[in-house]
């Protein structure tokens, strides 16, 4: 039950970010679009690495690193 709270609460996040992005609510650079992306996918990673699901492991963790560069980038850097 844990793991299935971590796994839609993960997926939630990343759906906002996504759902946010496409209706130009939130842009790619945007820090709150990154940190959804950051910690659903994290969330989601330690999901597929308690089942052992390496293609979902490398995917989610890839995507969670994708997240971190625009977290630290100077304000109006592109």
């Amino acid at each position: 039950m844990f793991y299935q709270l971590m796994s839609v609460t993960g997926a939630v996040l990343v759906l906002i970010a996504f759902g946010c992005l496409q209706t130009g609510k939130l842009d790619r650079r945007d820090r709150w679009f990154n940190i959804l992306n950051f910690v659903g996918s994290v969330l989601l990673g330690a999901v597929a690495v308690h089942d052992r699901r390496w293609g979902f492991i490398g995917l989610e963790f890839i995507w969670a690193a994708f997240s971190v560069p625009p977290l630290f980038a100077k304000k109006g850097a592109r």
